[in-house]
């Protein structure tokens, strides 16, 4: 996770604990750190996390970036 996510996750996991202790489900909890898990994952290469970031901003954004799909990636990728 890149320093300027921590406050993200912070939020995020205040909330969902805060939302786990008012209705005794944990489901949202363990989604959310699931979620995060992945986050730290991808940022184990800051450099290409950071320009995961960008692209996702700037399709976000309606900007038409050349793209594959997830199974070409995982392919390419040998997972």
């Amino acid at each position: 996770m890149l320093p300027e996510e921590v406050g993200d996750f912070d939020r995020e996991y205040c909330l969902a604990t805060s939302e786990a202790g008012e209705t005794l489900e944990l489901t949202g909890v363990l989604a959310l750190l699931r979620r995060w898990q992945r986050v730290t994952w991808s940022s184990r290469d800051e450099r290409a996390h950071r320009r995961m970031l960008e692209r996702a901003d700037r399709l976000s954004a309606g900007e038409v970036l050349a793209t594959e799909p997830w199974s070409v990636t995982r392919a390419r990728l040998g997972v």
